[in-house]
């Protein structure tokens, strides 16, 4: 019987451990990152016995170790040089994937992608549109890399809160962050290391600096109000996860103004709840809550305080005297005195909204000139 056929899926903590004390991952990518899934689902320590906490911790940080060792090994076997520019022949090539002889691309492990022109500059990585091949289909995804090997622990401390976020968020809500499809190394031709991330495409989003942008006048309060309320849905299935994100700012919210698609983006600043924030973004240390600037230990209240600011400014001067006091009592000065639970504050909100407008309705709304 073959190693591939002889590795049952587990079921329980147990089933597990045994099979981390074995060869863990399948040759193939895909098994290998399906495998790690359900090992980690299994041995993540919310997820373990209560009373086995100290050795899932053990065994999840193994669990991570191995992780990331087969994935230096995926790279090394592509040829160890994930770079753009690097021999189209590492990996093997693949005749119908049509790749101009002057284009750009970047090999990963899993798939080697073709570069499209600059999308946008995050605050640490540049993006760009990419196409890759698998089986007989080409798909689209969008390269994230960091514009500085300084950098390249933030890109990993992401891929790191992505994969949490497949593995122990309730799954029903997955659309509310980017989705992760694979990381590594990327090597320049120097050898400079850059960390890049994958992920699966956003068609049809827009930025809330954008929608501000189009609404120099403030955004009208019912259109805002879908948007808060899928953020604090959000919010919250992260905060059950464990996590903070920690930088809810207008260019890390998209929004589908059609469909009301709501998705927190850049996790580069997500921490554990009860940890301090990793790193402050200058241009927004004016909006920080106190514990943030201080770098006492976050929690969901900081999370809430920024997604206020956030609303509050987007609406500007618009917002009805009851729902500026709302996000007031949102924003106070200490997170004890704050909102602790984005679900629970959901529910309050829909109380507020009730009362201002109505029964809720499904209210259109575009964006100016698209």
């Amino acid at each position: 019987m073959s190693a591939a056929r002889a590795w049952a899926a587990p079921h329980t903590f147990d089933e597990a451990l045994a099979q981390l004390d074995a060869t863990p991952f399948a040759t193939d990518p895909v098994r290998a990152g399906r495998r790690y899934r359900q090992l980690a689902r299994l041995l993540h320590p919310d997820t373990a016995p209560a009373d086995r906490q100290r050795q899932a911790t053990a065994a999840f940080a193994r669990l991570a170790a191995l992780w990331r060792d087969r994935q230096r090994a995926g790279t090394r076997a592509q040829g160890g040089r994930d770079g753009l520019g690097g021999d189209p022949q590492s990996p093997p090539y693949d005749p119908e994937f049509e790749v101009p002889e002057d284009a750009a691309y970047v090999v990963g492990p899993r798939h080697r992608y073709l570069l499209g022109p600059l999308l946008a500059r995050g605050d640490i990585a540049d993006l760009h549109p990419v196409e890759y091949r698998s089986g007989d289909r080409r798909h689209s995804a969008v390269l994230k890399i960091a514009r500085h090997p300084r950098d390249n622990d933030l890109m990993e401390h992401e891929a790191d809160v992505l994969t949490r976020l497949d593995t122990v968020a309730e799954p029903r809500h997955r659309a509310y962050a980017t989705a992760l499809l694979e990381s590594f190394r990327h090597f320049e031709p120097d050898n400079t290391e850059r960390r890049a991330n994958v992920l699966a495409p956003l068609t049809g989003f827009h930025t809330l600096a954008e929608v501000a942008a189009a609404h120099p006048g403030g955004l009208d309060p019912r259109d805002a109000a879908w948007t808060w309320r899928r953020l604090l849905t959000g919010l919250g299935w992260a905060h059950r996860a464990g996590l903070v994100h920690g930088a809810v700012f207008a260019e890390h919210v998209l929004i589908h103004p059609e469909l009301h698609g709501v998705v927190l983006a850049d996790w580069c600043y997500a921490t554990a709840v009860g940890t301090d924030v990793p790193v402050l973004l200058h241009r927004h240390a004016a909006t920080y809550p106190p514990e943030v600037r201080a770098h006492l230990p976050a929690s969901p209240a900081t999370d809430i305080h920024l997604a206020s600011c956030l609303v509050r400014d987007l609406m500007g001067d618009r917002a009805p005297g009851p729902m500026r006091a709302f996000l007031h009592a949102c924003t106070l000065r200490s997170q004890e005195d704050r909102p602790q639970d984005a679900w629970q504050l959901l529910a309050d909100l829909d109380d507020l909204l009730e009362g201002l407008y109505g029964p809720r309705t499904f209210r259109p709304f575009a964006m100016p000139g698209v």
